[in-house]
């Protein structure tokens, strides 16, 4: 079995959940409806997880 390293994960997760929260707060600062923004919030950080897992899968060449 390959090692483990815990930390990509944990990282993955509080990369995801920041850019949630900064984007959610970012959105409601500039006028959006809660609804909205936490719609936009969601799908900034279904992009930053998927961002950030392709780049830990990549292989140092």
């Amino acid at each position: 079995m390959k090692k483990y390293n815990i930390m990509r994960p944990i990282m993955l997760i509080v990369i995801a959940l920041l850019t949630k929260s900064l984007v959610t707060n970012l959105c409601m600062l500039l006028g959006m409806e809660a609804e909205s923004a936490k719609s936009l919030g969601f799908g900034a950080m279904v992009i930053a997880a998927l961002v950030v897992y392709s780049r830990s899968r990549r292989r140092p060449k």
